[in-house]
């Protein structure tokens, strides 16, 4: 299976993993399964951690790359065509990084792990 991590549950993997639930850890865990990490969770994280809203041990260019390695995470470039989907969302979440994220895992067709109703409300199948 192809999982797409929402930004909170990579920052909880990383560093507070009890916060993550007993099926996405199975999930995350499951070696069959594929993990992906969205370049729009590396934005959101470099612009909160540049904005003093994210402490991180290291600097996003250090500690990311290092986070992604070690977790096996394989990157999922912002396309087009994702961009144009989220156009095509209902507006019952505006955040325009989760509106990001929901498109990429309804474009490429990824499961999405995380905890927030609102991707469940945008048509993504979500894993929680």
């Amino acid at each position: 299976m192809r999982l797409l991590l929402d930004t909170c549950t990579f920052l909880w993997l990383t560093g507070q993993p009890a916060k993550l639930s007993a099926p996405a850890i199975a999930a995350i865990n499951n070696p069959q399964n594929e993990l992906f990490l969205s370049d729009t969770s590396v934005w959101e994280i470099v612009l909160k951690h540049t904005a003093d809203k994210l402490p991180l041990p290291e600097s996003p260019r250090i500690w990311l790359p290092k986070q992604t390695a070690f977790f096996q995470l394989q990157p999922v470039r912002i396309s087009s065509e994702a961009i144009f989907k989220t156009a095509d969302l209902p507006l019952v979440h505006r955040d325009p990084f989760d509106r990001l994220l929901a498109a990429q895992a309804l474009v490429d067709g990824f499961k999405f792990i995380s905890p927030d109703p609102p991707f469940r409300a945008f048509g993504v199948d979500c894993l929680w």
